[in-house]
Parts: C-alpha cells; structure tokens; sequence
C-alpha cells in the first residue's frame, strides 16, 4: 500500500498544477506540494511517478509550494485552495491511509509490549514460566493480527526479530536452570532411593507391616515437596508403588490388590486432585503479582494509547484471575466430596473384613458338621453290614419240614438235641440292639439335618 501520490490539479485561479501528497504515518500527517505546469515537465513527472511514489528521492525544482496538514476523515485530503482533477483517486488514499495511520499505532502498541517484555527479561536473575507464557501469547497475538492483514511487513518484521531474540535469550536460560535442575533431580532420587532400600529390606525380612505402610505414605508426601525430572519422579513413583504393593500383598494376601482398589484409586484421584490445587494456587499468586506489576507500569505509563493497552491487559490479567478461582472453587468442594467417599469407603472396608470372618466361621461350621454326617454314615452303614449278615445266618437255618425228615430217618437210639434256650435268648437280643443302635444313628442324623438347617437360615438373615 503506498503512501505517496501524484495528480494533476488546480488552484483557485484554475491555473493547472503538479500535486503531491506524501503520509508520515507516525505523524498522523499528510504533506502536499504544489508544482505549477509552467516547471512541471514531463521528465519531472515520469520521475515523480515511477520513483518518488516507489521510495525514492526525487529533487524539486525551485517555485513550488509546501502544506502539512493532519490526516483526517470528515476533511478532504487537500486544502480548500487545491483541487484534483480526479477526485476518485483522492478519496480512495485518503480511505487507505487512514488505516495506515492506524496500523501504524497497532505496530507502536506492539513495540512497547514487547519493550516491557524485554525489559522484564533483563531483569529476571534466572527463568519464570509465566514470561516464557507471555512471550508466547504476545507472539500469537502478532502472528493473528499478520494473519488478518492489520500489521504491515516491515512492522512484523521489525517484532519478529525482538521476539526471536527474547526467545532465545529465555531458552539461554531454560537451559542453564535445567542442568542445574537435572543435578538436584538426581540428588534427590539418589536420597529417596536410600530410603526406600532401608523400607525394602524390612519388607523382605518381614517385619511390621503397618508401620512401613505408613513410612511409605510419609515417603510419597515427601516427595510432592521435592524437584524432580519427568523421568526421575516415575521412577521413584512405580518403585513406591510396588513397595506398596508388596506391603498389602504381606497385609491381605494376594488379593488384598483387588480388595483395596477402590480405596487406591479414589486416594490417587484426591492427591492428584490436592497437587492440581496446589498448582492452581501458585498460578493465582503468579497473576495476582503480574496484576500488581501492570497496575504500578499503568500508573508510569504515558499517552492515551499506552494507557488503554494496559488496561486492556489488566483485564485480561483480572479476567484470567476469575476463571482460575472459579475452577479452584470446584476442585475444593470436589476435594471435599472425595474425601467423604474415601470415608464411606474405609467404614465398608471394614464392614467387608467383619463379615468375611463370620463367613470364614460358618464354612469352618459347615465343614465340621460335613464331617459329622459322614462319620454317622459310616456308623449306619457298618450297622446295615450286621444286620445283612445275621439276615444270611438265618436264611442258612433249616426250615421246620427238614428238620422232620431229619428225626424220622435218625436211628432209635439217638437222640434229638434241644435246642440251647439261652442262644436264642442271645440272637434276639443282639438283633434288637442292632436295631436299636440303627434308630439311633437316624436320630442323630436328623439332629444333625435340623442344625445345618438354621446355619443355613442364618446365613440368608445377615
């Protein structure tokens, strides 16, 4: 878009004039010579047109005359005495220089951010994150407004080398503070691994467990507090975990790991959910001295302009500030709920182990009372084995009609035995006290039915 222009024209007196407008945009001006014809050749022109409108320098001869007059869009671009013979021309520049001018307060704006950015950068002793965040979105801010054509090349140009060189100075930084930070990473995991080595030995030798659960909790707050590499902190984190792992495994049993999953979980979410507010809150402070640093920079500041740029970013400062605590705000009242669920958690954690040694009380009952009935099983089986025997002794005595064909073939002389009263006597007692011995052991059966009946009712009840 140019900022110089060459018509033709006419005074008050009609006399035919050489007219040239040139815009100093950091002026908000314009400034207009007037050439008359009678010098006004055609080499001048030609010069004029195609050199002194591209950026070049071009003499003037002698007898022209000079105007500087303000920009503005309810006047006309030339004075009342001056006219163009091609009026389209004139409103066209005018429309265009406008935004110019305007452009150009954009790129001074800009200039004094990134001045204040740079001097901020000069200040600091080592790296701060928030001017590393600032430097960025200013960036951004440059890049969308080239994007949308507001800023001219040479504006952009002239921000980007500033904020090339801002950038590398604070990654100059970064650099230096992450060796030092790498070193005291691995002093760190170096102390931590001591430690956990002491906790691993008195968890191989078996010692109390509760006590080193606790030093391991105490060891996992500990090291929140601590500065640590991405890489350093997940290993010293997966080595905690399996030290904890290994203490419920010795607490619970095997499957203490599925029984307490629900307890871990919802305590990683509420620590995680703890270091999240502890980040939140350091954020707040960082902004609210940012919020204090512009407010004093808005009180030195000077011009109208300046002025309302600083306003604008402490509002977009105060603005940010408001989202964060609404958002801490709810991470609070979410660190409360979760803290109630872990509550609840831990008291059906209980309730859980309370009713898993009852049941472990009754299956110990059942078991027995599956012995029982087995051992009388085997008593009213020993006794049908008794009773089938003295069946087969009796099927095996003679029937009535044999025992006569017995005597009518014995010779005269001898003699038939009696039989013995007092072994009949014996056999009908011992067959009775089978019998007895067998409605016992049904009874005792019974008995046994009617006491794993109510188990079992009981069971159901709780």
């Amino acid at each position: 878009m140019k900022t110089r222009l060459v018509v033709w024209g006419e005074n008050e007196a009609n006399e035919k004039l050489l007219i040239t407008a040139e815009l100093k945009a950091a002026e908000n001006k314009v400034e207009i010579c007037s050439i008359p014809e009678s010098i006004a050749t055609q080499e001048l022109h030609q010069a004029l047109m195609n050199d002194w409108r591209s950026g070049k320098d071009v003499e003037l001869p002698s007898g022209y005359q000079q105007i500087s007059r303000p920009l503005s869009l309810t006047e006309g671009l030339l004075p009342d005495h001056l006219k163009a013979l091609r009026t389209d021309v004139l409103t066209r520049a005018q429309t265009e220089w406008h935004f110019v001018v305007l452009s150009h307060k954009l790129s001074r704006a800009y200039q004094s951010e990134i001045s204040d950015l740079k001097e901020r950068v000069d200040n600091l002793e080592g790296w701060e994150d928030s001017i590393w965040e600032e430097l960025k979105e200013f960036w951004k801010k440059v890049q969308d407004q080239v994007r949308e054509k507001n800023l001219f090349w040479d504006h952009f140009r002239d921000l980007r080398e500033q904020t090339d060189s801002l950038f590398a100075d604070l990654k100059t930084r970064r650099k230096a503070m992450d060796e030092i930070f790498d070193q005291k990473s691995k002093e760190n995991l170096t102390k931590f691994s001591g430690m956990l080595e002491d906790l691993e030995t008195k968890i191989e030798k078996g010692l109390g467990m509760q006590p080193i659960f606790q030093q391991l909790k105490e060891l996992q707050f500990k090291i929140k507090d601590h500065d640590f590499t991405r890489g350093d902190r997940n290993k010293i984190w997966k080595r905690i975990d399996k030290n904890f792992k290994s203490v419920k495994a010795k607490m619970f049993g095997e499957d203490g790991k599925s029984r307490s999953t629900s307890i871990d979980r919802l305590t990683k979410r509420y620590e995680g959910l703890v270091s999240a507010i502890d980040r939140m809150e350091r954020s707040i402070q960082r902004d609210e001295k940012d919020l204090t640093y512009e407010t004093k920079r808005m009180e030195q500041s000077e011009g109208q302009l300046e002025n309302q740029i600083r306003a604008a970013k402490l509002g977009m400062i105060q603005e940010r500030i408001r989202s964060k605590r609404e958002k801490l705000d709810d991470m609070t009242k979410t660190k409360g709920h979760l803290a109630t669920k872990i509550a609840k958690e831990q008291q059906r954690e209980e309730q859980r182990k309370e009713n898993e040694i009852i049941k472990q009380k009754q299956e110990e009952l059942k078991k027995q009372v599956q012995r029982d009935i087995q051992s009388a099983r085997a008593e009213l089986e020993g006794d049908q084995k008794i009773i089938s025997a003295a069946a087969q002794i009796k099927d095996a005595q003679p029937s009535p009609k044999a025992k006569d064909k017995t005597k009518s073939e014995a010779t005269p002389k001898a003699s038939t035995k009696k039989s013995n009263p007092k072994q009949t006597s014996d056999t009908t007692s011992s067959t009775s006290s089978k019998n007895s011995a067998s409605n016992g052991v049904q009874s005792n059966l019974v008995k046994t039915a009617a006491t794993i009946s109510l188990i079992l009712s009981d069971t159901d009840t709780e």
